[in-house]
Formats: C-alpha cells, sequence, structure tokens
C-alpha cells in the first residue's frame, strides 16, 4: 500500500473564519484530524462522514496523549495510506511542536506539506484592538513562550527587558506576576502598558489592560486564565480605541 500524505494545518487563534482555504480544503478532504484541545470546533463540523476524528489536546501540566505517541499516530495512519491532517492552534510552527511532528515525518519518507495559520500573537492582538507594530509605537516584535520544554528553565527576561517594540508572551498565564517582576527587575518601567487577552478572536475573547505593575491583578479581578497571550509595549494603549466587534467577513449591502 502506498503512504498517504500528512497536511500539518494551522487552524488560526480561535476565530474559524481565520483559517486558509488550503486549510479549510484539507479538512474537508481528510481520511483523519488530528486535532488540539484549542480548535474552534466549527472547523471539526467540517470533516466528510467517513473521517476518523482524534483529539490530542493538551492543558498545562496535563498531557493525556504524549508528543511521541502524536507523533506515531500520524506516522501509522499515513503509512495506512490515509489523507491526514493535523490540525492546530494558531499556526504549526509558532510554539506549535509543528517542526517535531514534521521531522518525525521526514524520517520515516512520509509526505507532509505545511500549512501555515495566523498565530495568536498577530491575529490575537489585533482582534483585542492592538496592532503589533504601529509606526509610532514599535517598528519590531518579539514572540517568546512563557515557559520552556523544560518546565523550570527561564528565559532571558534581563535581555528581554532591554528590547525595544512589543513583547508578546505565549503560554505565560500561570507565571504572569513573576514575568512582570522580572521585566520591572530588569529595567522595564512599572508603568509600561500591558495586557492579557484570554480565548484571543473566539466569542469567548475577554482581555484586561494595565501596566506591568497593575497587570496581575487585574488579570486575576478579572478571572482571566489560560489560554491566554500578554503583550507589553506601548501598543497596547491603542487597544481601548481600535477594538472592533468582528463579523463573518461578508459585505453587506
Amino acid at each position: 500500500m502506498n503512504k498517504g500524505n500528512v497536511w500539518l494545518v494551522g487552524a488560526g487563534p480561535g476565530d474559524a473564519g481565520l483559517i486558509t482555504v488550503k486549510g479549510l480544503r484539507c479538512i474537508q478532504s481528510a481520511d483523519v484530524i488530528v486535532h488540539d484541545r484549542l480548535v474552534n470546533s466549527e472547523l471539526i463540523a467540517q470533516v466528510s462522514d467517513h473521517c476518523e476524528i482524534i483529539n490530542v489536546g493538551k492543558e498545562h501540566d496535563y498531557h493525556p496523549i504524549p508528543q511521541e505517541e502524536i507523533n506515531q499516530i500520524l506516522v501509522r495512519h499515513a503509512q495506512a495510506g490515509k489523507r491526514v491532517v493535523r490540525l492546530k492552534g494558531g499556526d504549526p510552527y509558532v510554539f506549535g511542536r509543528g517542526g517535531e511532528e514534521a521531522e518525525v515525518l521526514a524520517q520515516h519518507g512520509i509526505k507532509f506539506e505545511v500549512i501555515p495559520g495566523i498565530s495568536a500573537s498577530i491575529g490575537g492582538l489585533a482582534y483585542a484592538g492592538i496592532p503589533v507594530t504601529h509606526r509610532n509605537y514599535a517598528s519590531s516584535f518579539h514572540v517568546v513562550t512563557g515557559h520552556t520544554s523544560q518546565g523550570n528553565e527561564q528565559q532571558n527576561w534581563e535581555i528581554l527587558a532591554q528590547l525595544e517594540g512589543t513583547l508578546v508572551i505565549l503560554m505565560g498565564m500561570t507565571r504572569l506576576m513573576e514575568i512582570c517582576q522580572q521585566l520591572m527587575l530588569y529595567g522595564k518601567s512599572p508603568t509600561t502598558p500591558a495586557a492579557v487577552i484570554m480565548y484571543a478572536s473566539h466569542p469567548k475573547q475577554k482581555s484586561v489592560i494595565g501596566t506591568l505593575e497593575t497587570l496581575a491583578a487585574k488579570a486575576e479581578e478579572q478571572d482571566l486564565h489560560a489560554p491566554a497571550l500578554i503583550v507589553v509595549g506601548d501598543v497596547v494603549n491603542l487597544g481601548t480605541r481600535l477594538s472592533f466587534s468582528p463579523t463573518d467577513g461578508a459585505i453587506h449591502e
């Protein structure tokens, strides 16, 4: 039997309408969908009747299906000649472990294709009215993860605190207070604008704007929790002026 193919598809940050045309076509023609926890259920509803759906979602400190097993699921179904879609939140290669999965597929000689998605680090900010760059406020942006592969290993906050532009931190909510404290410790002003955006671009989206000094307390007061992203920088101040109500994207007369 010929080996099947695997498509590593980015589902975007939450709004099902942000999937690419190519990504949606792959979902609709897949024999197997292997999806993350945060993928919008509206996308899963697009599969064909014969498609097998496998939920391999993870939560913080709770990985019921280890990454190594996910890799083998992809290999096993592809070797059985199936069209496999690995549907991942955001973009497969932005802290989505898509690179690791692609390596395994390549090692097994399985054909694969990456279909990029809109990363929450950009699209999530936009849905909260925060442009990741702006000519008058930020000419660069930096995206980091709030935790590393070793778990207890820390980012170099001393270096990150010295960077100009916008700092976006994914998967950092459990360390929000520590992150803010570290950035202030290494030179960021306590009055630096900062925000938390929970369920970015999803109908349940909720955000709070403050400063490095006040953000952790405000987020706790508003009961903001993972999944959420943290953004630090002057562009945050635009969030109150540039916020909008999402539509279906259709142009109505």
